[in-house]
């Protein structure tokens, strides 16, 4: 497999074999549902939305495994086959480089090497996704690789809503993740939705691709040695990015 796969979409000609967790890596842990079988039954034809209809009745018994042991619908059947890394960006098969440059902070992201649970999506911080199930990174692709200079991604927690007619200046992707009504946004909902398959929470830098690893270090050491040298430097309060920036300070 090549990079040159990722403008075909999602594989299913063939359809690829079932696929075990790779138990040398660091997995998410198994989270607890609570959903109704109604709500089961949603999460599954949530998931399978992204798979045409002839595959449903291989897909549908896979993927409700999946729910009820891990407490999320992954697909681990579409892991990537090639190397998941950062290639260099004149490699990845697009029409514009910023297409491309997004690419390559997606797959830098999923990189075992920088993913915390990699197979699950997870960048950082327990539950930092780049994309809810491994179809939509396939999809994401395959609208990258198609995308214009004109064109704008429209993304919502994972779920690729389309290329969508914008114009250079535009940003080439839009993205939300945990969009709830606060007066919903409980650690309850917020579970269920995750669990449906409808909402990604928490480290929402993630989600945007852009911000892990020396993406955003440089960037952020650089602010805040510019602000630290206006007054007096405090290690505290900046969450997951005390440790390193307070290392790259002293």
């Amino acid at each position: 497999m090549s990079l040159k796969d990722l403008t075909a979409g999602l594989p299913l000609d063939p359809l690829p074999p079932p696929r075990e967790r790779d138990e040398n890596l660091p997995h998410a842990p198994s989270r607890t549902t609570r959903l109704t079988s109604t709500e089961e039954r949603q999460a599954l034809q949530n998931a399978l939305r992204y798979i045409p209809p002839e595959y449903h009745e291989t897909l549908a018994p896979e993927f409700a495994l999946e729910l009820r042991l891990y407490g999320h619908i992954y697909m681990y059947r579409f892991l990537p086959q090639m190397e998941m890394r950062a290639y260099p960006i004149d490699e990845y098969p697009c029409q514009c480089t910023q297409a491309a440059a997004i690419m390559m902070m997606i797959m830098n992201n999923l990189d075992p090497k920088v993913a915390q649970f990699p197979q699950e999506l997870v960048t950082y911080g327990g539950n930092g996704q780049v994309f809810s199930n491994w179809a939509q990174f396939w999809l994401v692709m395959k609208y990258l690789s198609e995308m214009k200079n004109d064109q704008t991604l429209v993304m919502y927690s994972g779920h690729p809503s389309g290329l969508f007619p914008s114009h250079e200046d535009a940003p080439r992707a839009v993205i939300t993740n945990g969009m709830m009504i606060p007066n919903y946004s409980s650690r309850e909902n917020y579970d269920r939705m995750f669990a449906l398959g409808v909402t990604m929470y928490g480290q929402m830098t993630a989600g945007s691709y852009c911000y892990i690893g020396p993406q955003g270090i440089v960037h952020g050491t650089t602010g805040n040695t510019v602000t630290s040298a206006e007054g007096w430097v405090i290690g505290g309060g900046w969450g997951g990015g005390g440790h390193w920036e307070m290392g790259r300070l002293s």
